[in-house]
């Protein structure tokens, strides 16, 4: 591939890991590009865990990583929020440990929507004013938590989502995901919200941003044409789509328009040969 990328973007689930299982050869091509130079990023749309939890995940796989290298929907959050409005401060959550205790760590004063949602479900106004409802998967969503987060928005506080993706999978199947809590807040706050995570292009040109680089030096690897090659085409990032996860040979034939990447290869060890790293 020329020119070989200065920073190389991996989606996690499906693209390095399965269910908790590394994906075979993305142990080694981890290793390669550590190597080599170029640089690495992790980017989830999953808002539940940390960075750190991230980092400890990849290890126990053989994976090593370090907490820069990981860029959760929180935490590219936290870069848009801190670049694009350094007027917030005063933050009302929705979400669950993960995105609270990063937000806290990134300096926001943060109230969880769980704090306030008996007294917003009875109609009474809420006493604080907050700078911005930020919004991912919540597990525990109730009317209450609904009703003060809309009540901040209507409130004047902006509306941030980490991600909207409509549905998560679990080892059991797929369960509802952030975007359904988004929308509800939407409709009651009356205020549609900026989405940071993949299929928006914020969370990759946070990272482009963050490394100091242009779009046109990084390279994004992902198995879902819908979220990673969407973001990384709105982006401006060159992509490669790996058939390891959502994507099999036959919908990559019919990809087209944003949907369509730079490159389709079966795994890792077929980037790794892409990107010169081992001898085709």
């Amino acid at each position: 591939m020329e020119p070989r990328p200065r920073l190389v973007i991996f989606d996690l689930d499906g693209v390095i890991y399965r269910g908790g299982v590394p994906v075979p050869g993305a142990v080694d091509l981890v290793a390669r590009l550590h190597a080599s130079g170029i640089g690495v990023r992790f980017a989830t749309n999953n808002s539940l865990a940390t960075r750190a939890d991230y980092v400890r995940t990849l290890a126990a796989m053989g994976i090593a990583s370090s907490v820069d290298e990981i860029v959760t929907s929180n935490s590219a959050t936290i870069l848009h929020l801190q670049r694009h409005a350094p007027d917030v401060h005063r933050i009302l959550a929705v979400g669950e440990r993960g995105l609270l205790s990063e937000l806290r760590a990134a300096g926001f004063e943060v109230t969880p929507a769980a704090e306030l949602a008996d007294a917003a479900s009875s109609g009474a106004p809420l006493e604080v004013v907050f700078d911005a409802v930020v919004a991912g998967l919540d597990r525990s969503f109730d009317y209450g938590r609904l009703a003060a987060a809309a009540s901040a928005i209507r409130g004047g506080a902006r509306f941030v989502a980490t991600n909207a993706d409509s549905r998560y999978p679990t080892p059991h199947g797929f369960l509802p995901g952030a975007g359904s809590m988004v929308s509800a807040i939407a409709t009651a706050g009356g205020e549609a919200a900026v989405v940071i995570g993949k299929p928006a292009p914020a969370m990759l040109e946070a990272i482009v941003g963050a490394a100091g680089l242009r779009p046109t030096d990084a390279l994004m690897i992902g198995d879902n044409p819908d979220a990673d090659i969407v973001a990384a085409r709105r982006a401006g990032i060159r992509s490669v789509l790996v058939l390891t996860g959502v994507a099999d040979a036959g919908t990559a034939a019919r990809l087209d328009g944003e949907r369509r990447p730079d490159h389709v290869v079966d795994g890792p060890g077929a980037v790794a040969t892409l990107l010169g790293l081992v001898s085709g």
